[in-house]
């Protein structure tokens, strides 16, 4: 089936706004009953509960989503990080008009509280001084059942990147079990996944319309649960793809030349399911994909068996395309009773003026008043990190096509890119030059999910909207998308030359392999954009490990580096490249990790943050870790025609694989040296320069040296004149301490 065009969305600034549009835009979305009452409001019409602390900043998405419900003329109030031990603080704002809106904040509640080794963490970035414990496990969960508890009878639609990427049953790695759609464990109303604001506003227009929620069943980007005999089901052509190594029904062979009523042949089938039209030239049209359902392995199914499981998996991430994707249907049981989730097609992404729209809104560029200390700042014990990290930052796009599988910006965003306009972007700098509070002239970053995909996408809409490709850069840069990097080029010049602006400084990970394609955009980032280090990502050395993350050869990370230190040698820099990698990834082997450490040592890196794979829901290598197939390509239940994935399972391998990437910490060398002498690599253990570690055994109390203090469990290490400089205190290693002695500084030469 060919994808049809798919129809222009109703814009966001194209509603009737509400009534209560009268009272204006708030200074802050209120927290309290007092400030609803000075804000001239006897309710709300929006509740949001979010995990988060309040920023009202368009990188949290509470601010993003009321703020846009606002405009519409909602009046939207916000519980944050309340006290979910009873339904009393979900009172607090009073009986909501229309819905309220759950969201566990920003990250998954479980990958905020628990690290990759299932420990807990001591801090919680989204929380006023870095607090840990001001949000449960599972938060969405809670947050729902508290808010039906408080009002029975008030819809609660879910949303938010929890409940985005585990909208289906969903491998759970801190439970080690497959576990139901969050929509079936919270039994919401709704179940809204993505970027929202296209779902949300429809949803609370039609609610205002006093339409029931439970009428709201075709709205793009949500999921709902459904009786199996419902009716609003009819006229929807289902596709079993409940099973593998199975084609499905075989229709009969029609003869060309045969004469075929079509009355008769678009009658109803037993079934119910509206059946294909056999046209007179014996040819078989099937029905559009925005009628047409596909029907997954059910709950019970997948929970128990692997192999469907990593079928359903592959099946999902075929259908994420808002051109071409299909709704898909999964069966679970209830005590007996079936009942169907479905999952409705992405949202259509937002236009230009829409995404101007949506980050034009009328935001506080800060923490809720609540939140400020003594002295009335938000710089001190009650600083919220997250909002630090981005306080001078600007998002200037929304996606990835990416598809790196251990990620799930594709799953949430979608692969294709949503860009604002220049002149957008340009306006919320001089916003921020002017009105946010601390800023030196700095901007830390102008980026997104990937620094350098503003604006870039496939030449041809029709190819686009047709395309189930789940990356455009592996194995290979499609030639199909236009690599063009002069709009950003343009943008970053613009905004450097803006009055108060000292310099522009770029974050955000940059797809390396996308900038070789523009010299031009790598000579203007490192001349003009990096401040003395650039994080990339080439994640692993070794071909095994690449192919199942979808990333680039390390070659290709070697072209870029010449060109970077080419770049900065022309600007009279010095600067250097930060790589970052991940252990105990998915197909990879032990011998991968060892040949990584070789590379490290040999190109004198020293990796101080170190990223121990973390299986996050719905992820592509998530399907990987639990099933032990590859999802990339055909599924069966036949070994010789799916392949089998080397899982690094248990403490001890996975401890190995990390102590590989600091293969320069004394504790790790008695682990390193049992296992290089069971591959056969003692070759690789001695006191040489070409040993991989020493074959003496230094003092060591198993704590931890970071050159972050903060992540040390020891005293905080000192770095010596002429060693090698781990990520965070310099890279790459000198020869001597001339460099340094001669005045050179990262960034600043001839200074000191």
């Amino acid at each position: 089936m060919s994808a049809l065009p798919i129809a222009a969305p109703k814009a966001l600034t194209a509603y009737r706004p509400f009534w209560a549009k009268r009272f204006g835009p708030a200074p802050f979305l209120p927290m309290s009953r007092q400030e609803m009452e000075q804000l001239g409001w006897d309710s709300c019409d929006v509740i949001i509960v979010t995990g988060d602390a309040y920023v009202d900043h368009p990188s949290f998405g509470m601010a993003v989503i009321g703020r846009t419900l606002e405009a519409q003329g909602f009046r939207v109030g916000i519980i944050a990080q309340p006290d979910w031990n009873s339904a009393d603080a979900f009172k607090a704002l009073g009986k909501p008009n229309l819905f309220f809106g759950v969201a566990a904040g920003n990250m998954d509640s479980m990958i905020n509280r628990y690290t990759a080794d299932r420990k807990i963490r001591s801090d919680d970035a989204y929380t006023p001084g870095g607090e840990g414990g001001k949000r449960p496990d599972r938060a969405t969960l809670v947050y729902t059942q508290r808010c039906q508890e408080a009002f029975k009878d008030v819809p609660v639609v879910i949303g938010g990147i929890e409940a985005s990427l585990r909208r289906i049953a969903h491998y759970d790695y801190w439970q080690d079990k497959v576990r139901r759609s969050i929509l079936v464990d919270a039994k919401a109303d709704l179940l809204v996944y993505g970027n929202a604001e296209r779902a949300i506003v429809e949803i609370a227009h039609r609610l205002a319309r006093r339409e029931p929620i439970e009428a709201l069943t075709d709205v793009r980007g949500t999921a709902f649960m459904r009786r199996t005999d419902d009716p609003t089901a009819d006229g929807w052509f289902e596709l079993d793809s409940t099973e593998v190594d199975r084609p499905g029904r075989i229709d009969e062979l029609i003869s060309p030349y045969q004469i075929i009523d079509d009355s008769k042949a678009c009658a109803s089938n037993d079934d119910g399911a509206k059946p294909i039209t056999l046209h007179k030239t014996g040819r078989i049209t099937m029905p559009p994909r925005d009628h047409t359902v596909v029907r997954l392995p059910a709950y019970e199914q997948v929970k128990s068996d692997p192999v469907l499981y990593a079928h359903a998996n592959r099946v999902l991430h075929l259908e994420t395309n808002p051109g071409n994707a299909r709704a898909l249907v999964q069966r679970y049981d209830f005590n007996g009773v079936a009942r169907d989730l479905w999952i409705n097609p992405p949202p259509i992404p937002l236009t230009t003026p829409e995404m101007d729209h949506v980050f034009d809104l009328p935001y506080a560029r800060s923490p809720h008043p609540s939140y400020a200390d003594e002295a009335g700042s938000h710089d001190g014990g009650t600083k919220i990190p997250a909002w630090e990290m981005i306080r001078f930052s600007v998002n200037i796009m929304r996606g990835c096509f990416g598809g790196c599988t251990f990620c799930s910006i594709t799953e949430h965003e979608g692969r294709i890119i949503q860009s604002r306009s220049e002149d957008s972007v340009i306006r919320e700098i001089e916003e921020m030059r002017d009105k946010v509070r601390g800023f030196t002239g700095i901007v830390s970053d102008l980026g997104g999910p990937t620094a350098n995909m503003y604006r870039i996408g496939c030449k041809s809409p029709e190819i686009e909207a047709a395309c189930r490709k789940p990356s455009c850069v592996y194995p290979g840069i499609c030639q199909n998308l236009n690599t063009s990097h002069d709009p950003l080029i343009k943008m970053y010049r613009r905004a450097r030359a803006l009055p108060g602006v000292k310099k522009i400084l770029i974050g955000s990970g940059l797809r390396y392999d996308l900038a070789v394609q523009s010299p031009e955009y790598v000579k203007e980032l490192v001349t003009h954009h990096v401040g003395g280090y650039l994080k990339i990502a080439p994640e692993h050395t070794e071909t095994g490990p690449l192919s199942k993350m979808m990333k680039p050869g390390i070659g290709t990370y070697d072209r870029f580096k010449q060109m970077f230190e080419a770049a900065s040698a022309a600007a009279g820099k010095k600067q250097y490249l930060i790589p970052y990698f991940i252990a105990a990834h998915p197909g990879t082997s032990d011998e991968d990790m060892m040949n990584l450490a070789v590379w490290l040592k040999r190109n004198g890196f020293r990796a101080d943050q170190v990223q121990t794979f973390y299986p996050s829901p719905m992820a592509t290598a998530t399907a990987m870790y639990h099933s032990g197939m590859n999802p990339l390509k055909g599924i069966s239940r036949d070994e010789t025609r799916s392949e089998r994935v080397d899982i690094v399972r248990g403490e001890r391998r996975r401890r190995l694989h990390k102590a590989f990437l600091r293969y320069h910490d004394a504790n790790n060398w008695p682990l390193l040296r049992e296992a290089l002498k069971a591959m056969g690599r003692a070759d690789l253990i001695g006191n040489g320069k070409h040993h991989l570690i020493p074959s003496y055994q230094p003092m060591t109390d198993g704590s931890y040296d970071s050159a972050r203090r903060k992540n040390s469990t020891g005293a905080k290490p000192t770095a010596r004149k002429g060693q090698i400089l781990t990520q965070h205190t310099g890279l790459p290693p000198r020869a001597t301490g001339a460099a340094r002695a001669s005045g050179a500084r990262p960034g600043k030469p001839g200074k000191r």
